[in-house]
């Protein structure tokens, strides 16, 4: 029996922050130059409301400046673009992040194409997905970062490692595969239709589940001390009628026999805005020079 340790992405997360607040305190203290994050959320879905307000009350935290814009839900596609390139010829915004989903009668496709490549903070330009795919440098989704900044923090050189990510998703399927393929380890993406998923599984030395199914990753999917990087935020229900909150792995199954494991909630989460932070950071630094 394999004694499986958790990975605190909460405390790995509020240390990033710490440092970047530092960063942040230095850049303002000799260049002058305040970083700047506008938000964009349209409609009122809750998930993304409170998301946003996390988003700002970090932002404000770190010593950035952060510009809300709150729009409602039947907000005409040509007005979202305009306030896109309102924020794009912006000096005091460095960094831009339209919350998604859009309302239906919104082409997200095309109001992410439209933010500036070098402002765009989510990292879902097709611009920066190119140069991440070609290996030069660029604003990369801030999940999929927060997952290889956990894996090199707890396992160190990644080169040589097997990687298996499960999901092909632009938002984190993929450019977690690219981030690993960097870190030299040997990628293979498997999804839905992976002929014997849990074969593939078994194979990893870093098993990456981002799929959005709950608990679909079940503990004999798992080579015996492997490190395991739960994506997955899937609320299901509870027998009093309430909800909880599981990851795409079988946790409790996943005990004893992977070596490390994210999980869920309190695993990846927490570095996504921490990563969004780094990403606004990283984009004045570029912006300015730096």
């Amino acid at each position: 029996m394999i004694e499986t340790k958790p990975i605190d992405g909460k405390a790995f997360a509020a240390n990033l922050r710490a440092r970047i607040a530092e960063q942040v305190a230095d850049l303002v203290r000799t260049r002058g130059v305040t970083p700047g994050l506008a938000v964009v959320l349209v409609g009122e879905d809750p998930a993304s409301q409170v998301y946003v307000r996390n988003k700002a009350a970090q932002t404000l935290e770190a010593g950035m400046a952060s510009f809300e814009h709150k729009l409602p839900a039947d907000t005409a596609e040509a007005d979202l673009l305009a306030l896109v390139a309102r924020l794009n010829a912006d000096p005091a915004v460095n960094g831009i992040l339209v919350q998604l989903p859009l309302p239906g009668h919104i082409d997200s496709t095309k109001v992410l194409a439209a933010i500036e490549p070098a402002k765009d903070v989510d990292g879902f330009h097709v611009v920066n997905a190119g140069r991440l795919a070609v290996g030069l440098d660029a604003l990369v989704p801030c999940t999929p970062l927060g997952c290889v900044m956990l894996l090199k923090h707890h396992l160190g050189n990644l080169s040589g490692l097997k990687a298996v990510v499960v999901g092909r998703s632009n938002i984190v399927g993929k450019p977690a595969a690219q981030l690993l393929l960097k870190e030299d380890c040997t990628v293979t993406i498997a999804h839905s239709r992976t002929r014997d998923l849990p074969g593939e599984c078994r194979q990893a030395d870093i098993l990456v589940a981002a799929v959005g199914r709950p608990e679909m990753v079940r503990g004999d999917w798992i080579k015996p001390g492997a490190t395991v990087i739960d994506v997955g935020i899937n609320r299901v229900p509870k027998e009093d009628g309430k909800t909880r909150l599981v990851g795409d792995v079988a946790y409790g199954e996943a005990q004893g026999i992977a070596g490390l494991i994210t999980p869920v909630p309190g695993g990846v989460g927490p570095m996504t805005i921490a990563c969004l932070l780094q990403n606004t950071l990283t984009a004045t630094r570029r912006q300015n020079g730096l």
